[in-house]
C-alpha cells in the first residue's frame, strides 16, 4: 500500500486553493455568464477584466460589492497551482498558443480529479469497513497518479468513469459515518453487527410533510431547527432553504446545492463531503458550526 497525502476537508495545500501559485486560470479558463453571481458575460479562455499582468485580481477586496459572488463561492480543489506549477512546470498560458490552448483544457480534468481525491481521503477516515478503507485507498491512489499525469495522458482521461468506479465506495463509508447519528436519534436498537448497523443509516425520511433525502427538491423549504443527524442530502436541491439553527451533524452532503441556504446557528460538524465551495455558496453567522479546517465566508453575518 502506497502512502497517500493526507488531506484536511479539502483545505491543505494540495487539495486547496492556493492563488499565488497559479497563473490566474479561473480567471481565464473558464466561462461565466451575466447572473446574479456575476455582472458580465465571459466566455472560456478569455481573461476576466480584472486580472492584472500578474495573475492577480485588482478587486479582490470588493468582488461581491461588484456583483462577483461566483468568485467568492468557487474553489478549484488545488488544481490551479497543480496545473500552473506541476502539469506545466511553470509555463504560463501567456507563453505561447499551444500551452494556452493545452493547459485551458486539462484545468477543468484537474479539477474534478481533486475533487474526487478529497472525496476519497475522506471516505478512508470514516469508513470501519478496513477492506473497504483498502479499496478506497487503492482507489485515492489511482486518481492520485491521474492527477499527476502529464497533459496528453490527462486530456485521455475518463473522469465520469473515475466517479463511477469511487461512487459505490463513497456512498458505503458516508452510511459508515451517518449510523452513529441513526443511533443517537434513537431510530433502532444499537445492537448488531456493523453490516446491520450500517443500514440503519437510511437515506429517505420525513420532517412534517418535506420528504429529506437523496435528490430531494427542498427549495426555499423551512427547515428551521430540523433534526437532520445522519440524513443524507446527496444531490438534494436547497437553494434558499432556512435551515437556521438546525442539526446536521454527520449529515451527507456530496453534491447538495447550498447556495443562498441559511445556516446560520446550525451544527455542521462532522457532516459527510461538506466541501468549502459548498461553504461558500451559503449564508450563516459567528454561531454556525464547523469542522476544523473550513475557512467561514467572509460575507457571513458577525
Amino acid at each position: 500500500m502506497t502512502t497517500r497525502t493526507r488531506v484536511t476537508l479539502g483545505r491543505r495545500e494540495d487539495l486547496g486553493a492556493d492563488c499565488a501559485n497559479c497563473f490566474g486560470l479561473c480567471c481565464v479558463a473558464l466561462a461565466f455568464t451575466r447572473s446574479v453571481d456575476f455582472p458580465v458575460d465571459k466566455d472560456a479562455g478569455d481573461p476576466c477584466g480584472n486580472l492584472d499582468p500578474a495573475d492577480g485580481c485588482t478587486i479582490h477586496p470588493r468582488l461581491r460589492a461588484e456583483g462577483f459572488r461566483g468568485c467568492t463561492v468557487f474553489d478549484c480543489s488545488g488544481a490551479g497551482q497543480k496545473v500552473s506549477r506541476h502539469t506545466f512546470a511553470g509555463r504560463s498560458w501567456q507563453d505561447d498558443t499551444a500551452t494556452r490552448d493545452a493547459m485551458f483544457a486539462v484545468f477543468p480534468v484537474v479539477r474534478r480529479l481533486h475533487e474526487l481525491l478529497r472525496y476519497l481521503d475522506e471516505a478512508i477516515t470514516i469508513t470501519r469497513d478496513q477492506h473497504a478503507a483498502t479499496e478506497l485507498t487503492q482507489r485515492f491512489d489511482r486518481v492520485r497518479d491521474l492527477s499527476d499525469a502529464d497533459p496528453g495522458t490527462l486530456l485521455d482521461v475518463d473522469v465520469d468513469a473515475e466517479y463511477d468506479a469511487a461512487r459505490p465506495l463513497l456512498l458505503t463509508a458516508s452510511r459508515h459515518a451517518r449510523v452513529g447519528a441513526a443511533d443517537d436519534r434513537g431510530s433502532a436498537d444499537r445492537a448488531g453487527d456493523d453490516r446491520g448497523s450500517v443500514d440503519r443509516a437510511r437515506d429517505d425520511r420525513r420532517i412534517g410533510r418535506v420528504r429529506v433525502g437523496p435528490g430531494a427538491d427542498l427549495l426555499g423549504v423551512d427547515l428551521r431547527r430540523a433534526d437532520l443527524r445522519g440524513a443524507s442530502l446527496r444531490g438534494a436541491l436547497l437553494i434558499g432553504a432556512d435551515l437556521t439553527g438546525a442539526d446536521l451533524r454527520r449529515c451527507e452532503c456530496i453534491g447538495a446545492d447550498l447556495r443562498d441556504t441559511d445556516l446560520s446557528g446550525a451544527d455542521l460538524r462532522g457532516a459527510v463531503y461538506l466541501t468549502q465551495m459548498q461553504v461558500n455558496a451559503a449564508r450563516g453567522d459567528a454561531r454556525t458550526r464547523l469542522d476544523d479546517g473550513f475557512q467561514r465566508p467572509s460575507h457571513w453575518a458577525g
